[in-house]
């Protein structure tokens, strides 16, 4: 009996060594691997104050386009973070590559036919009404309208009506020497009616909308037989799009894209916030149009609280000039006529493949809400910029409470962006890209709001 209990000992002895045998080898064969802290990719530098900006200016060879992983995980092989990283890297240049001009160049040159301007038969005063981008296509519609009935134009004078209650005159947005002179071989400008005509009696007409030349030859150009002086209530779409001689069509693109040059003031401004954009390398321009003035106007209130869309709906109501007040906000936003708002601008640029270190500019004036709606896209994108960051309260103060000045710096800085994007196809939107297209065709990436609003995004590229 000892002889086999003995036995018995010994076997289980036996398989407790294999089996302390067997968890040693698994031991052995397991390693624990560490990355060391410096293949850790770090967060990009924050942005700099206003007053912190001109030390801590950040260098343009830094590498900005790759997309930040969280630290904590374990990174793949390295053939695959490299294959990962070249397919990332091409995706990201057919994102910023430019698209092909497809041999289409600025045609703005005179045609041989084209005369210097005839006698003037009087004077044409222009009232430009609305906003920045409004009067300027206004006022290079009237430049047009001048030579068509030969006269000479008076400087144009800005709206200082609108909602934005704006003070300033041509002079203080436009270069104003720089517009006569360029203007010299195409109509007679000037800053002023002569003395002698101050209280002449003046012919005041509400110009026909998207009229052709047949009704300004005719109807407009009869008055000079009883009048010295035409004034245009409003310049805003009084000229045809269409069916126009080519030498007038030439004229207009003239007077906007040479002749409407901003003042020195703002266009060295404007430079130094484009100078401080690509500090941190390419860069977008977003046209965020989800501004109160906007949001009032459209009558749309997605993502907005119910005491935010009373306020709209009663600025709406009080502000006289706006015709339509009853609007369904389901409605407009169903069929694509509501603007973006910054949590789906954040969901569009990620779905595009735009990396979260991106820098972007936002393009526009107090978003409706602040950070309440801003947060969201802030943490998608946290390099966001506008005026107020790059600039600081010193260099900003001569453009305060000047709507269309302030304006006219996001106008620079968005033609000149790598990519604009507009959440909203408004009055700048459409500046900014026609500008864009004669400055070279640089590229604009425009969201398809209604197909975004629905299922799936589709978006188109020009």
């Amino acid at each position: 009996m000892q002889k086999k209990r003995w036995r018995k000992v010994s076997i289980v002895r036996k398989m407790l060594t294999f089996a302390i045998a067997a968890i040693a080898l698994m031991a052995l064969l397991y390693v624990h691997v560490e990355f060391p802290a410096s293949e850790v990719t770090k967060l990009p530098d924050k942005l700099p104050t206003q007053h912190e900006f001109s030390s801590q200016k950040l260098s343009r060879e830094r590498s900005w386009i790759q997309e930040l992983a969280p630290p904590h995980l374990p990174k793949a092989p390295l053939a695959a973070r490299k294959l990962d990283v070249a397919s990332r890297n091409g995706s990201l240049e057919k994102l910023w590559k430019p698209p092909p001009n497809r041999d289409h160049v600025p045609c703005v040159a005179a045609s041989p036919l084209y005369t210097l301007p005839p006698e003037s038969r009087g004077y044409l005063l222009v009232h430009a009404n609305g906003g920045l981008n409004q009067m300027r296509a206004g006022i290079c519609d009237m430049v047009a309208v001048a030579r068509i009935i030969n006269a000479t134009l008076v400087i144009p004078e800005l709206d200082k009506r609108s909602f934005w209650q704006d003070s300033s005159n041509f002079s203080d947005v436009f270069d104003e020497d720089h517009f006569i002179n360029s203007l010299k071989n195409d109509v007679n400008v000037v800053k002023k009616l002569p003395k002698e005509l101050a209280s002449a009696t003046k012919a005041v007409k509400h110009f026909r909308s998207w009229s052709g030349v047949d009704y300004y030859e005719e109807e407009i150009a009869r008055l000079w037989d009883e009048y010295q002086i035409i004034r245009a209530a409003k310049s805003d779409s009084r000229l045809a799009n269409n069916n126009l001689p080519p030498d007038i069509q030439k004229l207009r693109c003239r007077a906007c894209y040479e002749a409407l040059r901003f003042a020195p003031k703002i266009e060295a401004m404007g430079k130094m916030l484009v100078d401080r954009m690509r500090s941190y390398g390419p860069y977008i321009a977003l046209h965020l149009r989800f501004e109160k003035d906007m949001l009032a106007f459209s009558g749309c209130t997605h993502d907005l609280s119910p005491e935010e869309a009373d306020e709209l709906k009663a600025i709406r109501e009080n502000t006289t000039w706006w015709k339509v007040k009853e609007i369904d906000p389901i409605e407009q936003r169903s069929k694509g006529y509501c603007p973006l708002t910054p949590r789906e601008v954040g969901l569009f640029l990620s779905g595009l493949g735009f990396p979260s270190n991106t820098p972007i500019y936002i393009a526009a004036g107090e978003i409706y809400g602040g950070d309440s709606h801003m947060s969201d896209m802030l943490l998608r994108y946290p390099l966001l910029m506008n005026k107020e960051k790059l600039a600081s309260i010193e260099e900003l103060e001569p453009f305060v409470n000047h709507a269309s000045q302030l304006a006219a710096l996001d106008y620079i800085v968005s033609v000149e962006s790598d990519i604009f994007i507009p959440t909203y196809s408004g009055n700048m939107a459409r500046a900014v890209e026609g500008h864009r297209r004669f400055l070279g065709h640089r590229k604009t990436i425009s969201p398809d709001r209604q197909d975004l609003l629905s299922t799936h995004a589709i978006f188109s590229i020009f």
